[in-house]
């Protein structure tokens, strides 16, 4: 009887690990179909924040597609890195305004608005 249900205990073991590796050829869960975003972002113009809330990403049998997440991610990160670019350009130039008006401060002082001297 012991042997019977040693035997029986190892069948159901490499069953179970069959299933979940996979075995053979033919995977554990099929691909997922092709689908695209239903909302893409705008390729004419800057992404903005409604842009994001509006953005819904296709879902698969396993979660997120990675391609279309990837591919959001690209794009956000080199508009930040755009962005990043033309703040430090735009710092840098009132950086050298400032630089080049001496002690002129109030050239750069909203009307109205008083200095401290």
């Amino acid at each position: 009887m012991f042997l019977f249900l040693l035997i029986a205990m190892v069948v159901v073991v490499a069953a179970v690990t069959l299933a979940v590796v996979g075995g053979g050829d033919s995977a554990a869960l099929p691909e997922a179909a092709p689908e695209q975003p239903a909302d893409p972002l705008p390729l004419n113009r800057p992404v903005g924040r409604a842009d994001l809330d509006a953005l819904r990403l296709p879902v698969s049998p396993r979660g997120y597609r990675m391609v279309d997440v990837d591919d959001v991610l690209d794009r956000l990160g080199a508009e930040l890195a755009e962005r990043d670019a033309r703040i430090a350009e735009l710092e840098s130039a009132l950086a050298g305004a400032q630089t080049a008006a001496g002690g002129r401060r109030e050239a750069f002082t909203k009307p109205g608005e008083e200095t401290d001297r």
